[in-house]
């Protein structure tokens, strides 16, 4: 009975902890909050058991190969032990926050503002991944269940998210924004509104600050931001340039309100 009380004290305490992380961290900058389309519990347990399915398929592959060619204990260790083990880290690292199970189910990790997650977040949601799942008897699913964001213990401490590809919204929180706007603003760089947040924020920082390197700063950042969007600038002037890219990121960021 006292472990019973213990694994339901356990249990409130961290889905009180988890609906506050998750409440905390939806606004993340002074343009825009994303509102996106997040995968539904049933859809991230359908993922994860296509992704089982294709990792017991190829084990019973590896298997059947090792007993007609291969008989060494190093090619079990690899292809049984080792890629099974790290097949979810390396699908999401290498293939943009997709397993193949998340693939299938049109679904992708990625930071709470949109951008790509870093490697460090990768490994966080790996490495919780056994307490969100066998090791606590699957409390990431009731974690996610009681989430705003569908989001278990590992998505929490790496502060990802995962969506529904490319069906995310980015919401206008600060009304003064709109007077960057004027009526009928026609954009220049469609390309803008694949920049994150992230992006977005050390463009307008960068033309906010009035150092003796601020030319050089602007220079540098302008020509990173034509060959991260692949576009040809049609200003001359570096800040006239940045200030139509970060108008052009809001006039489609409220296009989607």
């Amino acid at each position: 009975m006292q472990y019973v009380n213990f694994f339901i004290y356990f249990c409130r305490k961290i889905t009180y902890i988890a609906k506050k992380m998750a409440e905390s961290a939806i606004i993340t900058g002074q343009y825009v909050r994303l509102q996106p389309t997040v995968a539904s519990v049933g859809d991230r347990i359908l993922a994860q058991i296509l992704d089982w399915i294709i990792l017991f398929a190829y084990v019973m592959l590896a298997i059947i190969i090792a007993a007609d060619i291969i008989k060494t204990e190093w090619y079990y260790i690899i292809t049984i032990g080792v890629i099974p083990l790290f097949y979810t880290l390396l699908m999401e690292i290498f293939n943009q926050g997709q397993s193949i199970g998340k693939m299938i189910m049109n679904m992708q990790v990625v930071k709470l503002d949109g951008s790509r997650p870093t490697l460090g977040s990768y490994l966080m949601r790996w490495l919780l991944f056994m307490i969100d799942g066998p090791m606590t008897s699957y409390m990431g699913l009731i974690v996610m269940v009681l989430t705003r964001n569908n989001q278990r213990l590992g998505d929490l401490a790496a502060g990802t998210v995962v969506i529904k590809k490319q069906k995310y919204k980015k919401i206008q929180i600060s009304l003064d924004e709109y007077d960057y706007l004027s009526k009928g603003y026609v954009p220049r760089y469609p390309q803008a509104a694949d920049l994150s947040l992230e992006q977005i924020d050390i463009i307008t920082h960068t033309l906010s600050m009035q150092q003796s390197d601020f030319a050089e700063r602007t220079a540098q950042l302008a020509r990173k931001v034509c060959e991260k969007l692949n576009i040809e600038r049609k200003e001359t002037d570096d800040t006239a340039f940045l200030r139509r890219i970060v108008r052009d990121y809001q006039y489609y960021a409220l296009e989607e309100i």
